[in-house]
């Protein structure tokens, strides 16, 4: 049974362009993953300043070793990258697959 991990991310106005950025270069940091299956960044339209980064792995294993391995290396603590993080929170969401469905 696939699952769904969704990290809720605070990211102020003018953060949001950095954020963005900084997905769009990381290719290939999350899909060449064993158990990857789909990956989405939403933005948010109106009523909030939380981005939604949308996995989907094959199972909690999967997502597991990507998270003690590859994503270490594509989420260096801010001083180690210099960078300055460009979301002000983060809280993870997890869920199991029950129904899904797609276009016939």
């Amino acid at each position: 049974m696939s699952v769904v991990k969704i990290n809720v991310l605070t990211v102020h106005a003018e953060q949001r362009e950095v954020l963005e950025q900084r997905f769009a270069s990381r290719a290939g940091a999350v899909e060449n993953s064993d158990g990857f299956e789909w990956f989405e960044l939403l933005r948010p339209v109106e009523g909030t300043d939380q981005y939604l980064v949308y996995t989907r792995w094959a199972s909690e294993e999967a997502f597991q070793a990507w998270m003690s391995g590859p994503m270490q290396a594509a989420h260096r603590p801010a001083g180690e990258s210099g960078q300055r993080p460009a979301a002000a929170g983060s809280t993870l969401w997890s869920f199991e697959v029950v129904q899904s469905t797609g276009p016939k």
